[in-house]
């Protein structure tokens, strides 16, 4: 089955580097490590073909009540230092895992130009900053324009570390471009390992208006052993503590859920049983920022968000935490 994938990379000597550039729709073939140019083509014709097979691929069923058609799409958006054929490995990961557990819905990756090297965070978050608004012009109002009374396709996003500051500024920058088609929602939006400021995610915050307008429900998924956003708290974009490590605020809106992996992810990291019965495939990346992707018990926690059929609190994979709104991932 091939892989859905919008990159906002350059084109180079027929392949996709480092830098922002036009955004292409591919069909990425199994077999293929990372995505080419000649994936996929340019103008409206590919493009409609393109979404006409996403939207195929992700309904599942009819709604017993209206008989409408009902699908999902589940947009993943990678974090920084990912080269492109990192973000496949990840998609195909994450796609696998849910599928296994049930989902039906399709998966596509936003691919916004990161370079593979750590040191090139600044560079990376300006990148993202650039190429942000993509992800809304180029996909989401997209599929939300193919919605129709017969036709309802949630459209859910998954955004890990730098990813996450991707989603909120594509957010923000569409509210203030007033774009003519700007009805569109979210479903479920999920924060992993979140490379923003925790405080930018109060309610009633400049930064974060727009996010929470437009998603129905926001989950941050965050450790205190991220050892990584520790980092970047001092050498990157200041001293502000960020959301994946440290969790959303008091004042967030109550549509925003608190999952803190703090005990779950150490024991992980001490368990050498544990890794093997929940980290199945190894770690893709930092096992400290990028366990999510590829772990059992979070991969079955984002399945229940994702179907949303269960309360916030009914989901068997979490505990609620005694004097406050958050809830603890458990096993």
């Amino acid at each position: 089955m091939n892989d859905f994938v919008v990159s906002a990379r350059r084109v180079k000597q027929g392949t996709f580097d480092a830098e922002p550039g036009a955004s292409h729709m591919l069909l990425v073939p199994a077999d293929a490590k990372a995505p080419l140019p000649s994936h996929g083509r340019m103008g409206e014709t590919w493009v409609k073909a393109w979404l006409q097979q996403l939207l195929a691929e992700a309904i599942w069923g009819t709604d017993e009540r209206t008989g409408a058609e009902r699908g999902d799409i589940l947009v993943y958006v990678h974090g920084y230092n990912n080269s492109a054929e990192e973000v496949v490995k990840r998609h195909r990961r994450l796609q696998a895992d849910l599928t296994a557990l049930g989902w039906k819905g399709a998966v596509v990756s936003f691919d916004w130009p990161s370079d593979n090297k750590t040191v090139g965070y600044l560079e990376d978050r300006h990148d993202a900053k650039f190429s942000a608004m993509q992800l809304v012009t180029d996909l989401i109002a997209l599929l939300a324009a193919k919605q129709t009374p017969d036709c309802a396709v949630n459209t859910h996003i998954i955004a890990h570390s730098m990813g996450a500051y991707v989603v909120r500024e594509a957010f923000d920058d569409a509210d203030d471009a007033r774009l003519e088609n700007n009805s569109w929602m979210i479903s479920q939006l999920c924060f992993i390992a979140a490379d923003v400021s925790a405080a930018s995610l109060n309610e009633g915050h400049a930064s974060s208006d727009s996010l929470y307008r437009h998603c129905t429900r926001l989950t941050n998924y965050f450790s205190l052993g991220d050892s990584v956003l520790k980092l970047s708290n001092v050498k990157r974009a200041g001293v502000a503590p960020r959301a994946g490590r440290v969790g959303l605020p008091e004042a967030a809106p109550r549509a925003a859920v608190d999952i803190d992996c703090s005990a779950y992810h150490q024991a992980l990291l001490a368990d050498a049983a544990l890794q093997t019965s929940d980290q199945p495939h190894g770690f893709l990346g930092n096992q400290n920022h990028s366990w999510y992707i590829g772990n059992r018990l979070f991969t079955l926690d984002l399945f229940e968000t994702l179907k949303g059929d269960l309360d916030r609190s009914l989901i068997p994979t979490r505990n609620p935490i005694d004097g406050s709104r958050r809830f603890s991932l458990i096993p």
